[in-house]
């Protein structure tokens, strides 16, 4: 299972280090609004996917809150149909769908998760509901 916060999720991005930071910083200006996962990682985790409306935690490399998103969108597709526009929404300064395929091949293929044209991909658009520089009030813990 993924930590909790409250009630909410954690939603951990990337890896531990420079990379979840960058990522969290692109959250919290707002300039990150997607984020995508393998649906593997469901099951192997005993998680549910996240649906529309739910707020997650946004957690750094301690797992302490930075931030709290919601979920405004939730589709999986085969990792060869994720579409430009959801691509440039996770806001990670790629230039085309095939830099940021060949991206998350290689990022999975790190992990030792390769993945291939058919594998379910869960593509996450989220917006950021409270964090950054005013800080996350505990009222927006609850769902």
């Amino acid at each position: 299972m993924w930590p909790r916060i409250g009630e909410l999720r954690a939603l951990a991005l990337g890896t531990p280090g420079e990379l979840r930071e960058t990522l969290n910083t692109l959250v919290l200006a707002g300039v990150k609004t997607a984020t995508a996962g393998r649906l593997a990682e469901y099951a192997e985790e005993g998680e549910e996917l996240e649906h529309v409306g739910e707020r997650l935690a946004l957690v750094d490399d301690d797992n302490a809150l930075a931030g709290v998103v919601e979920i405004t969108g939730v589709e999986i597709v085969r990792f060869a149909d994720v579409p430009w526009d959801f691509a440039r929404a996770e806001g990670e300064g790629d230039r085309s769908i095939e830099e940021w395929r060949a991206g998350h091949s290689a990022y999975w293929a790190r992990l030792g998760t390769p993945v291939d044209g058919d594998t379910p991909i869960v593509c996450l658009r989220l917006r950021l509901v409270s964090g950054g520089e005013g800080g996350v009030a505990s009222g927006d813990l609850g769902t």
